[in-house]
């Protein structure tokens, strides 16, 4: 196994802005040395650790160039290691699994908005070997640098991403807002109260049977609301009807009434049917005579 201990700088330190955008590092001509007779096997993936911040990543090499006892490494990555120029950074071979899924989650939603960001993606993510959950990558497009957090990865925390083929999924933009709801306005709260009085109000202001009286000929009526014969069912009881009320059922004027307590119909005696012969004789009709009567003349 390969480990040594380097000074970190960023890539910019060597006029190489080109490698910010990936997740490789340039390292001393010495360490390809050690990788030859170690007999390892390319493309050679390191672990990175920060033992005083307790951060871990995983990353590829680009080239051999580097000064002696130092590496050269993109900004993110440092700021992901939580390291500042010229800081002590250990580096050992390791060897991970090919990855098979991977979520991300853009840091704002400008990078979605881009016509097809997944080809953008995938041609940006050929200058990464490995990918580990919990890194933040940086992919650059038009001038523009697009922040990507790295949610999950399978088959473990630290995938390669070399020749295989990963299923990549897109969780929301840290920006993300769902949008509100429009509510509609509140009804107003008349209560309880106010509801019935308006029924009651809508009830009492109905009163049946009511107008004046119209002539067919157009004339004004001189009948009295009093002699309208809507009046008679309002009319009071009599006197005689106030002193039988105790010993006869009450009833109301203008109403039928069925049954037993109903009044009873006196009827006419019927005429006797015996009759003696001599009344029947003696009472004879006049039998009508044709042309009988008194003569008279033009003279008369």
């Amino acid at each position: 196994m390969f480990e040594e201990v380097y000074r970190c700088y960023p890539v910019s330190f060597i006029e190489k802005s080109n490698l910010e955008n990936g997740g490789k590092i340039i390292m001393p001509p010495s360490a390809l040395h050690s990788l030859v007779s170690l007999d390892m096997e390319y493309p050679v993936l390191f672990e990175l650790t920060n033992p005083s911040a307790e951060r871990v990543t995983n990353c590829g090499v680009q080239e051999f160039t580097a000064d002696e006892g130092n590496i050269y490494m993109p900004e993110w990555m440092m700021e992901n290691m939580r390291l500042e120029v010229g800081n002590y950074v250990s580096l050992r071979s390791t060897s991970l699994p090919s990855g098979t899924y991977v979520k991300l989650q853009p840091h704002t939603k400008d990078f979605l908005d881009l016509s097809d960001p997944k080809s953008i993606l995938e041609y940006s993510l050929r200058s990464y070997s490995c990918l580990t959950t919990g890194d933040t990558i940086m992919i650059a497009y038009n001038n523009k640098k697009y922040y990507i957090d790295i949610v999950e990865t399978k088959p473990s925390p630290a995938i390669s991403i070399i020749e295989t083929d990963c299923e990549v999924d897109f969780a929301q933009p840290l920006d993300y807002k769902e949008p509100e709801k429009e509510l509609s306005p509140p009804l107003p709260d008349n209560g309880p109260n106010e509801v019935q009085d308006n029924s009651e109000t809508k009830t009492a202001g109905i009163i049946p049977f009511t107008g004046s009286a119209r002539r067919l000929d157009g004339k004004p009526s001189t009948q009295s609301a009093e002699e309208s014969p809507f009046s008679m069912l309002k009319q009071q009881p009599t006197e005689n009807e106030t002193k039988n009320s105790n010993s006869k059922p009450s009833r109301t004027s203008g109403k039928l009434v069925f049954g037993t307590n109903a009044p009873k119909i006196q009827t006419p005696p019927k005429a006797s049917l015996e009759s003696t012969p001599q009344e029947s004789s003696s009472e004879e009709k006049p039998k009508f005579e044709a042309f009988t009567g008194k003569k008279y003349s033009l003279k008369d």
